[in-house]
Order: structure tokens, then sequence, then C-alpha cells
């Protein structure tokens, strides 16, 4: 079976900190630049996974800010 992509991986990991409250909502994500230098990724690889996590409402960008872990629903 082959491996998953990068950007699965990155996507996974990050899925999994907000799951388990390592990243709370609210929450800053590191930058495109760090993501890149602490998984040795391409800016590609990072704005894939941000896509995908943006598209299941797990993260949001703001514009000039940075990109945040979503509020989740009360309920």
């Amino acid at each position: 079976m082959p491996a998953k992509p990068k950007w699965a991986q990155l996507a996974d990991l990050i899925r999994g900190q907000i799951a388990s409250g390592e990243l709370a909502p609210g929450d800053k994500l590191p930058s495109t630049a760090q993501l890149c230098k602490e998984h040795g990724v391409s800016a590609g690889v990072v704005n894939h996974a941000m896509i995908v996590l943006k598209t299941e409402g797990l993260v949001e960008g703001v514009h000039g800010l940075g990109v945040f872990v979503a509020e989740r629903p009360a309920g």
C-alpha cells in the first residue's frame, strides 16, 4: 500500500492535535514557513493541507492574521 501523500499526513497531524485539545478553538496555527521547516515539506504541501482542513471546517483563515482553529458550535 503506498504511503499517504505528505499533505494528507500533515492534515492528519493537525486534525489529531485539534481532536486531542492540543490545539484549542481560536488557537493560531504556525505559519506556512514554520510548518514547512518543522515538517520538511514545501509550501504547496502546507497549503493543500490547509485547504483540506478549511473544507472540513476545522480551521479558518483570517486575511493578514493567519489560520486559526475554528470555534466549535455549542451543543
